[in-house]
C-alpha cells in the first residue's frame, strides 16, 4: 500500500509539472492596465562621477525633479502603474562600490514613493549602450561573460531588495529590449540566458511578478520565437515593443541609424494631409539626403525612403503594419495558454523633438498616434505605457523644464 501510495504522489506531481509547462502564464499576481515610463538620462552624470554619491543618489535620475504631488497627478490623468526605467550599470561599476547597497536602497525608497501615489511599479531594468566615460551597457553585458554574471548576479541583488514589497503593488522586470539574436546568423541566444536571469530573480523574490520579454529590442517577432514552457512559473507577464511605423515614430532621432536623422515633417498619417502637401515635404527629405548623407549612401537612403512611404500610404496599408504586432502576440499567447491580460505592450510612443533639433512634432499627430496604439493594445486585451514622461518623446514634460503639450494627456484622461 505505502509503495502504491508513493507511485500515485509521484504521478501526481509529474501530472503537475506536466500542466505547470503546458499551461504558463495564468495567475500573475501583478495586474495592470494603463501606464507611463518615467525618465531617464536627462540629468545623468558621467562614470567619472560615479564615485561621487551626491552626483548619482536619489536613485534613480527622475527623483531630482519629480514629486508627490507630481506622481498622484499621473494617477489623477488616469494611469495605474508606473514603469520605472533603472539603469543597471552604476551596479556592474567598480566606481560605486563604497555606496553599493545605498543605491539598492535608493530604488527601493523610489518605489515606495511611487506607492505612496497610489500607483503601481514595474522596475525595470534599462540597459543602454556604453561610450564616453561609460565603460558598461548593452553590449558588454551580452558579449562578454564575466560581464553577463556580474549582471546576472546583479538581478539576484534586486530582487532580494524588492522580494518583501507587496506583489500587487511592484513587479520586476530583468532587462530592457536585450540586443541579441539580431542577426540573421541563426543565433538564438537569449532563451537561455533569459532562464538564467529569471532564475537569479526567482531564487530570491518568490512572489513577485516577473516580467519576460522577447530578444532583439523587445520585437513582437522576436516574442513569438520564445517558447513559455521552458520558463514554467505562473506569476509571469510577458512584454513587447512597437514604435511602428519607426519611419513616422522616430523622426530626426540622430541615434536611431543613419536614415532617420534625415527625416523630419511627415504626418501621422500620411493620407492627413493633401497629396500635393506629403510631396513638398518628401521633396524636402530628399534634398537633405542629396545634401548632407555621403554620396555613396545617397542613393540606398532614397530608394530606402520611397520603399517605407509605399508600405504605410494608404490606410489600408497602414492599418495593416500597425496591426501585425498585436495580431503576431494575440496568437502566440494563445497558442501558448497566456491570457491577453498576462501581455503587456511596454514602450510605445512618438517623439516629440530630437534633443538640439528644431523641428517639433505637431501636437495632434502625437495624440492621433497615441490614441490608435491605446486603441488596439486595448482591443486585444494587454494593458500599455507609453513612452514617456519627459525628454525626445515627453508627453507631460520636454525639454529644459518646458512641458510639453497636453494633448496626449488629454487622450489619456478621456479613456472611459
Amino acid at each position: 500500500m505505502a509503495l502504491l501510495t508513493a507511485m500515485i504522489k509521484s504521478l501526481m506531481a509529474a501530472l503537475f509539472v506536466l500542466v505547470a509547462l503546458a499551461f504558463p502564464g495564468q495567475a500573475a499576481t501583478f495586474t495592470m492596465k494603463r501606464g507611463l515610463n518615467l525618465d531617464q538620462w536627462v540629468t545623468w552624470p558621467g562614470e567619472d562621477q560615479w564615485g561621487d554619491a551626491k552626483a548619482i543618489l536619489p536613485y534613480p535620475e527622475w527623483r531630482r525633479f519629480l514629486n508627490q504631488d507630481d506622481l498622484k497627478a499621473l494617477k489623477e490623468a488616469g494611469f495605474d502603474f508606473l514603469r520605472m526605467p533603472v539603469d543597471p550599470s552604476p551596479f556592474l561599476s567598480d566606481q560605486t562600490m563604497a555606496f553599493r547597497d545605498d543605491l539598492y536602497a535608493s530604488v527601493l525608497d523610489s518605489v515606495r514613493i511611487v506607492n505612496r501615489a497610489g500607483l503601481k511599479v514595474v522596475v525595470d531594468m534599462h540597459l543602454i549602450p556604453a561610450g564616453g566615460s561609460r565603460k558598461i551597457g548593452m553590449a558588454q553585458v551580452m558579449d562578454d561573460p564575466r560581464t553577463f554574471d556580474l549582471y546576472v548576479d546583479m538581478v539576484r541583488k534586486m530582487a532580494r531588495t524588492l522580494a518583501a514589497e507587496d506583489p500587487e503593488k511592484v513587479a520586476f522586470e530583468m532587462m530592457n529590449e536585450p540586443i541579441v539574436d539580431c542577426d540573421s546568423d541563426g543565433t538564438n541566444l537569449w532563451p537561455d540566458r533569459q532562464r538564467k536571469l529569471f532564475a537569479a530573480a526567482r531564487s530570491s523574490a518568490t512572489k513577485l511578478t516577473l516580467v519576460l520579454t522577447g530578444a532583439c529590442y523587445s520585437a513582437a517577432s522576436s516574442l513569438e520565437k520564445i517558447d513559455p514552457r521552458a520558463i514554467p512559473d505562473d506569476n509571469v507577464i510577458w512584454t513587447f515593443h512597437s514604435y511602428d511605423p519607426f519611419l513616422l515614430t522616430h523622426q530626426g532621432a540622430t541615434w536611431a541609424g543613419d536614415f532617420i536623422p534625415y527625416v523630419t515633417g511627415l504626418p501621422y498619417p500620411l493620407t492627413s494631409v493633401p497629396k500635393t502637401q506629403l510631396d513638398v515635404t518628401l521633396d524636402t527629405i530628399r534634398a537633405r539626403i542629396k545634401s548632407e548623407a555621403p554620396w555613396t549612401r545617397q542613393s540606398g537612403l532614397l530608394a530606402y525612403l520611397d520603399e517605407q512611404v509605399a508600405s504605410m500610404d494608404s490606410p489600408e496599408k497602414l492599418l495593416g503594419l500597425m496591426d501585425a504586432p498585436f495580431e503576431k502576440i494575440e496568437a502566440w499567447a494563445k497558442a501558448n495558454g497566456i491570457k491577453s491580460e498576462n501581455v503587456t505592450l511596454g514602450e510605445f510612443g512618438m517623439i516629440r523633438q530630437e534633443y538640439g533639433n528644431a523641428f517639433v512634432m505637431p501636437a495632434r499627430y502625437r495624440a492621433a498616434y497615441v490614441r490608435d496604439m491605446i486603441g488596439r493594445a486595448e482591443a486585444h486585451g494587454f494593458s500599455w505605457s507609453v513612452w514617456s514622461y519627459g525628454g525626445a518623446f515627453g508627453i507631460v514634460d520636454a525639454f529644459n523644464g518646458d512641458k510639453a503639450e497636453p494633448d496626449v494627456m488629454d487622450v489619456i484622461r478621456s479613456l472611459p
